[in-house]
């Protein structure tokens, strides 16, 4: 997203550093910053209660998150990391889109991703308030893209504009990004981020099949993702995925 590039370079060296230190040490390094601190205030007690309800404690969680493009929504799950299955938390709303449905394939299309990323960035001093960046491109991504430049610097993140990712509002980005900092401080460095075009049941699926008949390749993609909709919605545990040649997922 070209409205990152400037907080993404004067934050770069920043980033890294994040990106790299140990797990035991992150949740102090990430203090240091004014807005976690702020987040910690104004939410910490917030997290700490939906997660009591769930019988979960913070030095014990693990998250996951899935968006669906259509419904404009983020899915919380959590678990405890001596367990497998997940359970959702709660949901957000994303407060603006931009794009189409399908996925993203190049620099400047606007679109946002749909595919199996990961949390690979934690920005606390975000030109959006704190962002969490995803790993887009991944490698189905960059296989599947024809263009030089497939683009990338996807967030989910504060405010409510965006030409790619998942704004939620400052307010609620707090909430997220403490989930997720309590995770990667508890060992989980890839925090898996799934993003559907919509809700992926049988129905919707025939629905949307039907409306874009005319995008054969479009649907072959679906199709794929599919797959790995309903083994989640079945397990409710993260994929276990590989991604072939063609850059389809396998799972």
């Amino acid at each position: 997203m070209q409205h990152f590039k400037k907080a993404i370079f004067l934050t770069s060296a920043l980033i890294l550093f994040v990106g790299f230190i140990p797990p035991g040490d992150f949740l102090t390094e990430q203090k240091k910053f004014q807005r976690v601190k702020t987040a910690f205030s104004e939410k910490g007690k917030v997290i700490e209660q939906k997660l009591r309800e769930r019988n979960i404690n913070l030095n014990e969680l693990n998250i996951l998150i899935v968006a669906y493009k259509s419904e404009k929504e983020l899915d919380l799950y959590v678990k405890k990391k001596s367990e497998i299955i997940y359970k959702k938390l709660t949901t957000y709303d994303i407060c603006s889109s931009s794009g189409t449905l399908g996925p993203k394939r190049k620099v400047g299309d606007y679109q946002v991703p749909e595919g199996f990323y990961h949390i690979d960035r934690f920005n606390p001093t975000s030109q959006f308030y704190l962002s969490l960046g995803i790993n887009y491109p991944n490698k189905s991504d960059r296989i599947k893209s024809t263009a030089k430049n497939p683009g990338g610097d996807i967030f989910i993140h504060g405010s409510c504009v965006t030409i790619g990712c998942m704004p939620l509002t400052d307010e609620k980005i707090k909430e997220v990004y403490l989930y997720a900092i309590h995770a990667r401080q508890n060992g989980e460095t890839k925090i898996p981020v799934y993003i559907f075009p919509f809700k992926m049941t049988d129905q919707n699926f025939n629905t949307y099949k039907t409306s874009y008949k005319s995008d054969p390749k479009l649907i072959g993609f679906w199709s794929n993702l599919k797959t790995g909709y309903d083994t989640f919605e079945k397990e409710q545990a993260a994929l276990n995925y590989s991604i072939d040649a063609e850059g389809n997922y396998t799972y």
